[in-house]
């Protein structure tokens, strides 16, 4: 069994690890459980993001981060394209290696979250590239996410407002895609049915996870909130308190 594990809110919030998340990682490493962090998060890089684990006290390689623009680096690269307009953080451009970034006549225009840098003018120029000819690409589409102890706007409603204005639909690459599942599995060298999903957001990490052939834990941390108990009982093959209780719900002592 191997586990595919989601990090803002499952294993940290606003970078201060969730009570017990160090410990539970430290489990499974010791029993020799293969498994990966998969994140959303497109504003920083997957080096970046196992550095600050690291400090954070937890410990992690670059490896071991799988986040959604590297994933849809990956899936561009496959495909030939080369010109993106790629709209997400300039932290996690580096993840997007062996692609040019071309905001005027891109192939692609890849929607990531901008957070306050998001502007009229960028979300205008999206747009005309895409009536341009341009393909649209969502690296992810959540609605939002919770920093500073609060719920904000994510990538997600920006995708929306460029589907609804250019009458296309974006192509997803981040949670919930089950290509993204797939990919994560198959890094682990494993079928998705013999691999679990752990995270708080019930339709990117349970539901995607679930259509994907997976298994779903889910955590009542992060995005969790009491109204969403009755789903999330519903549709994960386990809940937990937090991701501290992951070893015992494995068996792991």
């Amino acid at each position: 069994m191997g586990l595919l594990i989601d990090l803002d809110g499952t294993v940290w919030e606003d970078g201060v690890l969730i009570a017990g998340a160090a410990a539970a990682v430290a489990a499974l490493r010791e029993a020799a459980v293969p498994f990966r962090f998969l994140t959303n998060t497109t504003r920083k890089a997957r080096a970046t993001l196992a550095l600050e684990l690291t400090e954070a006290g937890l410990g992690a390689a670059a490896e071991e981060v799988l986040t959604a623009t590297s994933s849809a680096a990956a899936w561009l690269r496959r495909r030939g394209v080369e010109r993106v307009s790629a709209l997400v953080a300039e932290a996690a451009l580096v993840d997007l290696e062996g692609l040019t970034i071309e905001h005027e006549a891109p192939d692609v225009v890849l929607v990531g979250d901008l957070g306050e840098t998001w502007t009229f003018p960028v979300l205008d120029r999206a747009f005309r590239a895409v009536l341009a000819g341009a393909e649209l690409v969502a690296v992810q589409k959540n609605r939002y996410w919770k920093t500073g102890g609060r719920l904000s706007l994510d990538a997600g409603p920006f995708v929306a407002a460029l589907e609804y204005a250019t009458g296309q639909t974006a192509h997803l690459i981040g949670k919930p895609s089950r290509e993204l599942f797939v990919t994560a599995a198959a890094e682990l060298g494993l079928e998705p049915q013999r691999v679990a999903m752990v995270g708080d957001d019930l339709e990117a990490d349970i539901a995607g996870a679930k259509r994907a052939g997976l298994l779903a834990v889910a955590v009542r941390t992060g995005k969790y909130r009491p109204a969403d108990e009755e789903s999330l009982t519903a549709s994960a093959d386990n809940v937990l308190d937090s991701l501290a209780d992951l070893p015992a719900a494995l068996g792991l002592g």
